[in-house]
C-alpha cells in the first residue's frame, strides 16, 4: 500500500464550501474511481483555512490510473466548475506520497 496525503489550503472565507463539495460531490466519485478515503481532518491549533486527508492505493500505477481517471471524468469537471462559478475555493495543493516503514501498523 502507498498512501497519499494532501493538503487543501483554501482561500478565504471558501473552506465551507470545500468541505461541501467533497461532502456532497468529490467522494462519491472517488469510489466510482476506485479511490479509497483514510480520512478527512480540519485544524484545531494552527492555520485554520486548510483541508488535510489522506488515501490509499495498492501502488502508485494504482495511484496514476485512478487519479487520472477521476481528474477526467466529465461529472467532475462539470461539478468542479458549478462550485467554483463565483471563484476558486483553493489557492493551492500540496500532496505527498508516502509509504509505510516496516513497522509501521498501517501496511
Amino acid at each position: 500500500m502507498i498512501y497519499e496525503y494532501r493538503v487543501y489550503h483554501a482561500l478565504p472565507g471558501k473552506l465551507p464550501a470545500l468541505n461541501a463539495r467533497f461532502a456532497e460531490i468529490t467522494l462519491p466519485l472517488f469510489q466510482k474511481h476506485g479511490i479509497q478515503v483514510v480520512g478527512f481532518w480540519e485544524t484545531v491549533i494552527g492555520t485554520s483555512n486548510t483541508l488535510h486527508y489522506l488515501l490509499a492505493y495498492r501502488d502508485l500505477a494504482h495511484r496514476e490510473q485512478a487519479w487520472s481517471s477521476f481528474q477526467s471524468d466529465p461529472e467532475w469537471q462539470q461539478a468542479r466548475a458549478a462550485t467554483e462559478v463565483d471563484g476558486p475555493l483553493v489557492e493551492y495543493i500540496t500532496n505527498t506520497i508516502l509509504r509505510p516503514t516496516p513497522y509501521s501498523p498501517m501496511q
